[in-house]
């Protein structure tokens, strides 16, 4: 098969286009034969040499990456029932990489079925970005009431969390770079999307609210966004925070305010989801959702052998909506 390897750690460069041996399940486990994968910042990250995982430590090299995949299954380990052999399936690998490949291997209990009215893009991006979103809302009463910011609105998450708050009858203010991001903003439901690389969007947002304060601001870029979009809450108001992509990835840290930041990623929002499988629960809330149509990620396709490609535009904030790999 063909898949992306990663020899030493660095640039995007560094991802190469191979042919490696095909993956064998073991027991309990199932054999994809991948139709997307998802990219994620953390992927990024963890190709520079981040330490990640339950040890914290760098990714044994060479590697595949990819911890996100979508495709049929096309064989089984010991023990695997067969009526999962020829389904349509969607993943997360967990800390596992080995997704950006043309065949995969996982656990038989990671897999879910795909929704019929999916494509294997959009169930990759709710698998990891979907199920982070879940996870994210369930801090944020919305309602016709609400008046929510949503900070780089054109990606992944924003995407997601503003058509959530737009179905929630919320005003919904999406923060977006450039005029063509914007437009895609206002196409998914945002009231009011705004060019944050515009000096007075602040005071923009302010004459568009008439006097009406924000209740909610979903944070995940922090830096100078996050301080001028908190400024816009008024008293109550949460902010709720699940990354700091503004500040950096590996040495950077949340912009916080006493009594109204929240951080949620990690623990706290597993415990929030409860049940024995957390992660699975959220998976199947952002799988659920997609299926009935409430939620429809954007996604923006590479072929696989154009990771690099994928991963320079990604770290340049030149996407929008999920990045996935497509073999």
């Amino acid at each position: 098969m063909h898949a992306i390897r990663l020899h030493t750690f660095g640039p995007p460069e560094n991802l190469a286009y191979e042919q490696v041996e095909d993956p064998r399940p073991g027991p309990g486990q199932v054999r994809i034969a991948v139709r997307a994968a998802g990219v994620h910042l953390l992927d990024a990250a963890l190709r520079e040499g981040m330490r990640g995982g339950p040890a914290n430590e760098r990714a044994p090299l060479p590697t595949v990456p990819g911890r996100e995949v979508a495709g049929v299954v096309e064989s089984l380990g010991e023990g695997v029932a067969g009526l999962w052999l020829g389904k349509r399936i969607v993943a997360h690998l967990g800390f596992v990489p080995g997704g950006y490949a043309e065949l995969a291997v996982t656990e038989a209990e990671r897999l879910h079925g795909i929704p019929g009215n999916l494509d294997f893009a959009e169930a990759v991006a709710m698998i990891g970005t979907g199920r982070t979103a879940m996870g994210i809302l369930q801090f944020a009463d919305l309602g016709p009431d609400s008046v929510v910011v949503v900070p780089a609105a054109a990606g992944g998450i924003g995407t997601l969390l503003v058509q959530y708050a737009r179905n929630a009858g919320a005003t919904v203010v999406g923060l977006a770079g450039g005029p063509e991001k914007t437009a895609r903003v206002r196409a998914g439901g945002a009231g009011l999307a705004v060019d944050y690389k515009d000096p007075a969007w602040p005071e923009k947002i302010r004459a568009q609210l008439g006097g009406r304060t924000a209740t909610v601001v979903f944070d995940g870029v922090g830096g100078d966004i996050a301080r001028e979009a908190v400024a816009l809450l008024g008293p109550g108001g949460k902010h709720i925070v699940f990354g700091w992509s503004g500040e950096g990835v590996h040495d950077g840290g949340p912009y916080l305010v006493d009594g109204v930041s929240e951080q949620v990623l990690g623990p706290v929002m597993l415990e929030k989801a409860g049940g024995p499988d957390p992660l699975r629960t959220l998976e199947l809330r952002a799988l659920t959702e997609a299926a009935a149509g409430r939620l429809t990620p954007a996604v923006q396709r590479f072929p696989l052998r154009e990771a690099a490609a994928a991963h320079r535009a990604l770290e340049t904030r030149g996407t929008t909506g999920k990045v996935v790999l497509e073999p």
